[in-house]
């Protein structure tokens, strides 16, 4: 096992809280009602291609032209996106800028849309600490796509087997492994500093 000198920090659920029933509560606030409309409308697979790339204007449209009735609802969900991330996880970034402040190499890769996170990085100013981010929504790559973590070693000169990623999604800890890194899910920031710890990484 390589020693680590990279660190790569996923930033939703690791990083920053996200949750669209925040606002949506207030929008449509039959439980059942809501839970159609993420199971049905706004979907997390309709959100992932915006964080691939994909406009919000096309994204909109192409909802709203099959569900015509619901298009102020589906519209809600862009111009609500701040109500989705509340707040960060203090004890995370506490791990995060220790790592930085101790001199450790720290980047990060996102699912991300560009615009959105431009919004987070004003948000959320410790976004600007790590040496650099891989968005994937500037790229047009996402995880755990095995090309979007061979994109990140490439723009930043990392050795893979050398990395370690941090992401509370189990099949992008998978993709990460795949492509040559070491890799933990996120369970909380004990554990995280517990992993560290046991890849050698003092903070």
């Amino acid at each position: 096992m390589s020693a680590i000198r990279h660190i790569v920090f996923d930033i939703g659920k690791v990083l920053i809280h996200y949750d669209p029933n925040l606002p949506y509560s207030k929008i449509i606030p039959d439980e059942a009602e809501r839970r159609w409309f993420f199971a049905n409308v706004c979907t997390s697979a309709w959100n992932l291609e915006q964080d691939r790339g994909r406009s919000w204007a096309d994204a909109e449209a192409e909802l709203i032209s099959r569900f015509p009735d619901r298009e102020a609802d589906i519209r809600a969900f862009r111009k609500n996106w701040r109500a989705m991330v509340p707040y960060a996880y203090a004890d995370s970034v506490e791990v995060l800028t220790s790592l930085v402040d101790a001199g450790r190499d720290v980047t990060m890769l996102t699912n991300f849309a560009a615009d959105t996170f431009r919004e987070a990085r004003e948000i959320f100013p410790f976004l600007n600490l790590p040496r650099g981010v891989t968005v994937s929504g500037e790229i047009g790559l996402i995880k755990p796509d095995v090309e979007i973590y061979q994109r990140h070693v490439e723009d930043f000169g990392l050795e893979p087997s050398a990395t370690l990623f941090i992401d509370d999604v189990m099949e992008n800890v998978d993709g990460a492994k795949a492509a040559g890194w070491q890799a933990v899910q996120f369970i909380g920031a004990e554990q995280l500093k517990s992993d560290l710890s046991r890849f050698g990484v003092t903070h």
